[in-house]
């Protein structure tokens, strides 16, 4: 749930990058701080974990106007996507506002998509929370590498598999280059704002 500072006039809340392992979370939180460092503040906070990190730091995003006259703080985060750390992905998405799921396009990782985005499923709802309700942003990743010849499943696929039901905002990415990284953040920040306002019976 969101934070207000009214001595500030900011408003802080929180935006979790999930998905499974390796699939591109921390290169996309790599790109959007380094492409838009002007709008971050302070450093980014890495927690490493055997084979995958846990990633945060505060980001000030601009020209997406302002609640009650208050500035929007985010925080953005990702979560270690091994099956051995899900008490740290619980843990990082207690009090989440929005989500961006990062789905390995890749073949062989058909499989532990469907199973990240089960687990993302059971913890929010452990917190009360609802897959249907959070706003949710799905990133079809890693899609530069047909052009190197490496099996990769179609978009219509993912879609089938991952947001048959959900009907999420969806984008194909290759986070490496920033192919879909500013289109998916932005996405997900719009929806996260516009639910805040509803939720809080507040208009802009």
């Amino acid at each position: 749930m969101a934070t207000f500072n009214f001595k500030k006039r900011e408003i802080e809340c929180k935006i979790v990058y999930y998905g499974p392992g390796r699939c591109g979370k921390t290169t996309n939180l790599e790109h959007i701080f380094k492409t838009y460092k002007k709008q971050v503040s302070g450093e980014m906070v890495s927690i490493d974990t055997e084979g995958d990190r846990t990633l945060f730091f505060d980001f000030l995003p601009m020209g997406l106007g302002k609640i009650k006259g208050c500035d929007v703080k985010v925080q953005l985060y990702t979560v270690p996507g091994q099956v051995q750390y899900s008490s740290t992905r619980k843990l990082v998405l207690k009090e989440v506002d929005g989500v961006v799921f990062v789905a390995d396009s890749l073949e062989v990782r058909r499989e532990k998509n469907m199973l990240s985005l089960k687990d993302l499923h059971e913890n929010l709802k452990s917190y009360g929370s609802s897959i249907f309700k959070i706003p949710l942003v799905m990133q079809y990743n890693k899609r530069d590498l047909e052009e190197e010849g490496i099996p990769l499943m179609p978009i219509a696929q993912m879609e089938h598999d991952l947001n048959r039901q959900l009907k999420a905002p969806s984008h194909a990415a290759a986070a490496i280059s920033g192919m879909g990284v500013a289109k998916t953040v932005t996405d997900c920040l719009k929806l996260t704002l516009l639910h805040l306002q509803k939720e809080l019976n507040w208009a802009k």
